[in-house]
């Protein structure tokens, strides 16, 4: 463990939330790019059906998930993502998607006003550079969807994944892109899993982060940076809260436990979600979440947000300020109370 950040953490020992507050739900792994920094793209998959994403938004809601986040592979080459998204939001529920941009411009008017939070993937300014880390001619789409997502009205994230090599470029991703158009800049540092994207950020990038993280229209969490001056999550003393914290649901409909990339099991859902909580096998699946030996330095940024969420510590500090930075600035307050509303008067679901 470096850096000598972890704070004393033995009065922050409390859970905060006892239910499941995300859901990250794969669309489906298909990909029309193929990046070098992930694998999803490689697997065979089908599409999720209609009828068993409306099963489990019942059920998601029994489990206290608040936000889901329609994800894959490429979530806008599922045919049905503007019914799910509306009927996502219907339930009540936040919605966020995230997109490569290739098939936005002939998506957006179906998409107005159905996604809370948008984020349109960049990985470099240049176009040749960001064609080369997608290996799919993007960048001209990427200009594109910005344009005709403003002339609808909507405001998109510009999500920049940040590598040792593209760090220098953030200055002018947020002069060209985020400051002309008040676009939220979200910074995303690279994590490796597996044996894909083995490429870590030193001190010196992490320090960089830190500074970009204090100016106006940019998000990092900086409990991000934290986690990693620190050595990512601990097994002796996790932070990780992933199969506690976030539901994933597999294109082919299963439960996927403890977490997507850590996949140790996968449990057909088969209209029951709600319940298979109760099982004994998930239990101890959910048992897993941090501790595992493969949890060693895990700093995989879509489950340690939930996890800084539920668990009062050093890091759900440092996360809140983070949080409340981008829902205020992004206005997100007013339209989460408005979904609750709506889930109230159409469900009789108020959490």
């Amino acid at each position: 463990m470096g850096g000598g950040l972890l704070m004393d953490s033995s009065i922050f020992n409390g859970r905060l939330v006892n239910h499941h507050v995300l859901c990250n739900y794969y669309v489906t792994y298909r990909c029309n790019a193929k990046c070098s920094f992930c694998d999803i793209w490689e697997k065979p998959s089908p599409y999720i059906t209609m009828e068993n994403a409306l099963e489990n938004f019942r059920d998601l809601k029994k489990l206290g998930v608040d936000i889901i986040d329609f994800t894959g592979g490429e979530p806008l080459l599922h045919q049905q993502l503007p019914e799910l998204l509306s009927a996502a939001k219907d339930h009540g529920f936040i919605t966020t998607v995230t997109t490569n941009t290739l098939l936005y411009p002939k998506l957006a008017h179906k998409l107005k006003g159905l996604v809370d939070m948008l984020h349109f993937s960049l990985d470099s300014p240049i176009a040749e550079e960001h064609n080369e880390s997608r290996k799919v001619k993007c960048f001209d789409k990427f200009l594109e969807s910005i344009e005709i997502a403003k002339s609808l009205g909507e405001k998109p994230d510009i999500l920049f994944t940040v590598f040792p090599h593209n760090i220098h470029q953030i200055e002018q991703v947020y002069s060209q892109f985020c400051l002309p158009n008040k676009f939220m800049l979200v910074l995303n540092p690279v994590f490796g899993y597996n044996e894909v994207g083995q490429m870590e950020l030193g001190p010196k990038e992490l320090s960089i982060l830190t500074q970009w993280g204090k100016k106006k229209w940019v998000y990092i969490n900086k409990a991000f940076i934290t986690l990693r001056q620190n050595g990512g999550n601990q097994i002796n003393k996790p932070v990780c809260k992933a199969g506690s914290s976030t539901v994933v649901i597999s294109p082919e409909n299963n439960l996927v436990l403890p977490c997507y990339h850590l996949g140790l099991k996968e449990i057909p859902i088969q209209n029951n979600l709600a319940e298979l909580y109760s099982l004994p096998e998930v239990k101890e699946m959910i048992a897993l979440e941090g501790v595992h030996p493969k949890c060693q330095g895990c700093v995989i940024n879509c489950y340690m947000n939930p996890s800084f969420a539920v668990q009062l510590s050093p890091y759900w500090l440092q996360a809140i300020g983070s949080t409340l930075k981008y829902t205020m600035q992004k206005k997100m307050i007013a339209s989460y109370i408005g979904h609750k509303y709506r889930a109230f008067k159409q469900n009789s679901v108020f959490r």
